[in-house]
């Protein structure tokens, strides 16, 4: 049996890795606080307290390709959301300085479908490059599996961060979605960080996986080397392949998290979509291990009750949202 104080220990003064066994074993640690506890202290100690803040627009939405069985976005669901093309620079704009006034950290532009055209992407820098004159805000992207040529555009516009989900670990992921590949998703990560951009990747919980699976998405992320791990939690959505999965319930979660912290003890541990379904214990869900998260509204889905609500919580769990 492991000894909780002396592997937290070892994590921060040794630089020390879990396994993927040890990783289990702390998942399943039998008092849920001092694992919380130990997360904590590991995030205290190697990450301080400043809070990561982000906001997303979609950008783009519907009509997606891809069939992955979570979306509502894909074409194979029938969910009734909007759909609509790539939007301009004065609506991305307009939530942009929003954000900014709210003291929000990062911006990024979030579109539907598989990838994007070369034309698409020219569009698209034509909006950052307002962004980074007119903002304050590190601008961030997810817009699916780009080319190596189109990242760097993107970095050339100013993006500072690259987001694509490995959304599961690798071993289920084949189940949840035949239309493209973890290793596409991990290719498209590699070439982001080879111009430039830290990769923010993670995936959602509660999509079937087996305790081994969140483990082993955690272990994953590590290997891959990933500064950002946004932790969204399913929210089923009427007219999804999986609308009628059974919920987590907030202990699966907060153990999850904190799992997530003691595998990737210098990341970003991003509380994200689902965020409303555990938001009530907000003062546990502080204090487990987490440094940051997505504010506002989701994609296709709301988010908590308001930014300033978020800003007010953060803060008065002892977090400074100001970038050392």
């Amino acid at each position: 049996m492991l000894d909780l104080k002396e592997i937290t220990r070892r994590i921060i003064e040794d630089g020390y890795e879990v396994s993927a066994s040890e990783a289990l074993e702390l998942l399943h640690w039998g008092n849920a606080n001092e694992l919380y506890e130990a997360a904590d202290k590991v995030r205290e100690v190697l990450c301080g307290k400043y809070f990561d803040t982000c906001s997303i627009i979609n950008a783009r939405s519907g009509r997606c390709s891809e069939d992955c069985k979570w979306c509502s976005q894909s074409h194979k669901h029938k969910t009734g959301i909007d759909e609509y093309p790539l939007i301009g620079v004065e609506e991305a704009m307009k939530l942009a300085k929003v954000n900014d006034g709210a003291r929000v950290r990062r911006y990024s532009l979030v579109t539907s479908g598989r990838t994007m055209t070369d034309s698409q992407i020219d569009a698209v820098v034509e909006i950052y490059k307002e962004l980074r004159k007119e903002t304050g805000l590190f601008l961030c992207a997810s817009m699916g599996l780009l080319t190596k040529p189109q990242l760097q555009k993107l970095y050339d516009a100013g993006v500072r961060r690259y987001h694509c989900n490995i959304e599961t670990a690798p071993s289920h992921f084949p189940s949840l979605c035949t239309t493209h590949t973890t290793a596409e998703k991990v290719q498209t990560i590699k070439w982001a960080k080879e111009v430039g951009m830290d990769a923010c990747s993670g995936g959602i919980i509660g999509m079937g996986e087996t305790d081994e699976q969140r483990v082993e998405m955690a272990c994953y992320l590590r290997e891959i080397g990933v500064r950002s791990i946004p932790v969204n939690v399913l929210m089923p959505i009427k007219g999804t392949a999986l609308e009628n999965q059974a919920p987590l319930t907030i202990e699966e979660i907060l153990r999850t998290m904190s799992m997530f912290r003691l595998v990737n003890p210098k990341a970003y541990i991003r509380m994200a979509g689902g965020r409303v379904s555990y938001w009530k214990e907000s003062d546990l869900a502080l204090k487990c291990g987490v440094n940051s998260s997505i504010v506002g509204d989701m994609l296709t889905t709301i988010g908590a009750k308001s930014i300033e609500d978020d800003m007010e919580r953060f803060e008065a769990a002892g977090y400074s949202l100001k970038e050392e």
